[in-house]
């Protein structure tokens, strides 16, 4: 850890950063943080009365940005109107003045009769001058910032697109200008009849468009034989808890299921969890002991609430009817203010009476602690080490795996330069039995080919001069080369199967261009979206695309992890014996890896 720490303060220090505002190069990454804090800053004092018509000019351009730049100042400038005060050159002075007429000649050149004004704007007299005797005023913002601006309010270049925040503040519409789309059509349709088969008309092979990459999902350009995609239905939001409460439900069940053996508490469903807050009649089992197993591990750590324990002479042994006294304690230990009216519930015995987001609040208090225990630090860094191992291990075999490949061809490849001379070389011979031997002694051992069977094979091969044992060595290493790659997948399947068992946290699937996360849980069967907000979420459960991709991912550590917790994946309706309501199954819940 502490190697790969100083690698990326090196990095951090190299001159290969690049601000994003200002395009400034060379750069630290602590210079680089610095320079777009500064350029945000500017970029924040850009006149607000001209954000919305600069936006207008911006969105959808074709320009390059110091175009872009240029045209902009054109258009911001004041136009030479009657009326427009400005300055003006006279006698080789400046001198503040104000257009009265705007005159034409026949030339094509605009000349401009000004009257010029004293320090009160009174009139002292009229002159005509060209327009580049006239000074208009400077505008509100420098090209630097304006370049900034451009930069930070667009998300693509070619041509520039704003936000689509943006575009929403200012009424800026956000569908591309017919010219463009029609320019993009013809382009494309240029390209497939240029392209064709891979050749053009004359003839020339024809060179693919560099991209690069990373792009807009947007913006990839399909092959011809892609399937139609359907528009992405919306996530279902059919949950028993508040929607906010989601990811704290999600983060205490994935935490009592992943750490079961360490706390003593059989994994049961999100589904059990989910009813089992929801009910308010009375105090469920599961309940009950999801938290006795929290409070348990604390007492074993010995640390903050353990004394408390022991100053209030607790019993050693947490059940039904002293659990509240267990969790009033802890409440009032972390001293947090939501929980004050809370506290008087729970010792009047109404815990079922709380809402659910109060109950959950009060789990992800429990465990967050527990979290920072040293018996769950230990079980955390055992994990992490077995992990590394199995990896290492992983790593080990496929080089295991490319050694035994090499001396299995060359061996083929010296078999086949025997075979090919009129009679078979005895020291090529002699030496490529060595070589089988050695490479492959525990894979002829486990297809049921002895070293002894080799030798003699060997022996026997040199005694008569014949090809004939050379034919079966050479189709014996190659039936075996073909065992090799079948067991590697299998090999290879086994060890990632037994790294993923050993996962120590759970990490989302990955984020759309909304910046939405998917989660999937291995013991539920549903794809979890969580909104960019943190608090919105919504999840997937019929959907037959979800389902068939996540299927085909894990197709077979699925058919493992359903042979190895059959038990505990069981649904609600296997568990309900027969004339019982399935949906309140969940009351039926007996931690059976309780101890003593």
């Amino acid at each position: 850890m502490t190697r790969e720490y100083l690698k990326r303060i090196n990095l951090y220090r190299k001159r290969l950063w690049t601000c994003k505002v200002t395009a400034k190069g060379n750069l630290t990454y602590e210079e680089a943080l610095v320079s777009e804090q500064q350029a945000m800053v500017k970029v924040q004092q850009f006149p607000e009365d001209l954000i919305g018509p600069v936006l207008r000019i911006i969105q959808y351009s074709t320009l390059p940005l110091i175009d872009l730049v240029n045209l902009i100042r054109e258009k911001m400038m004041d136009p030479l109107a009657v009326g427009v005060e400005l300055s003006g050159k006279m006698n080789g002075s400046t001198c503040p003045c104000r257009i009265v007429e705007v005159l034409e000649e026949k030339e094509g050149k605009t000349k401009y009769k000004v009257a010029w004004l004293e320090e009160d704007h009174k009139s002292k007299g009229s002159a005509i001058v060209s327009e580049v005797d006239l000074i208009r005023k400077k505008l509100p913002f420098t090209r630097n910032q304006l370049k900034s601006f451009i930069r930070e309010s667009t998300y693509r270049n070619a041509p520039w697109v704003i936000h689509d925040k943006l575009a929403l503040k200012y009424g800026i519409s956000t569908d591309p200008p017919e010219e463009l789309q029609s320019k993009e059509g013809e382009e494309k349709n240029h390209k497939r009849n240029r392209v064709g088969n891979g050749a053009s008309e004359d003839g020339s092979e024809v060179t693919k468009e560099h991209i690069k990459y990373p792009i807009d999902d947007l913006l990839v350009q399909h092959p011809a034989g892609d399937p139609v995609f359907c528009d992405r239905p919306s996530p279902s939001i059919e949950f028993s808890v508040p929607v906010e409460c989601v990811g704290d439900l999600l983060m205490v069940w994935d935490f009592c299921t992943s750490f079961g053996k360490l706390l003593e508490l059989l994994p049961f469903s999100l589904e059990y969890l989910e009813k089992a807050i929801c009910h308010k009649e009375s105090n469920t089992n599961l309940i009950v002991e999801t938290h006795a197993s929290l409070l348990r591990l604390l007492i074993k750590d010995e640390g903050n609430y353990y004394a408390v324990f022991k100053y209030r002479k607790r019993r050693p042994k947490i059940t039904l009817v002293t659990w509240t006294d267990n969790l009033c304690d802890f409440l009032e230990m972390i001293e947090i203010p939501a929980f004050t009216t809370s506290i008087a519930t729970i010792k009047r015995g109404h815990y079922g009476l709380l809402d659910a987001q109060m109950k959950l609040r009060i789990l992800r208090e429990l465990v967050n602690h527990v979290l920072a225990t040293n018996l769950v630090k230990a079980t955390l860094d055992e994990g992490i080490e077995r992990w590394q191992a199995l990896a290492a291990s992983k790593r080990e075999e496929a080089l295991e795996d490319g050694r035994k490949r090499r001396e299995a061809k060359e061996l083929l490849k010296a078999v086949s330069v025997a075979n090919g001379a009129n009679g078979p070389l005895p020291g090529t011979l002699y030496s490529v039995g060595n070589n089988l031997d050695e490479a492959t002694k525990k894979h002829l051992h486990s297809n049921g080919i002895g070293a002894v069977e080799t030798s003699s094979l060997q022996k026997h091969a040199l005694e008569n001069g014949d090809g004939e044992h050379e034919d079966n060595l050479r189709e014996m290493t190659k039936q075996l080369m073909e065992e090799m790659e079948k067991n590697k997948e299998q090999r290879k399947e086994d060890l990632q199967w037994e790294m993923e068992k050993r996962l120590i946290r759970t990490n989302p699937l990955g984020k759309d261009r909304d910046h939405n996360r998917y989660w999937f849980f291995r013991r539920d069967g549903r794809v979890f979206v969580e909104g960019s907000d943190f608090e919105s979420w919504g999840y997937y459960s019929s959907s037959e695309e979800v389902l068939a991709e996540m299927q085909k991912r894990n197709k077979e550590n699925a058919r493992r992890s359903a042979a190895e917790e059959a038990e505990l994946r069981r649904s609600s309706r296997v568990r309900a014996p027969p004339r019982e309501n399935p949906a309140l199954a969940f009351l039926k819940y007996v931690n059976q890896w309780k101890g003593d």
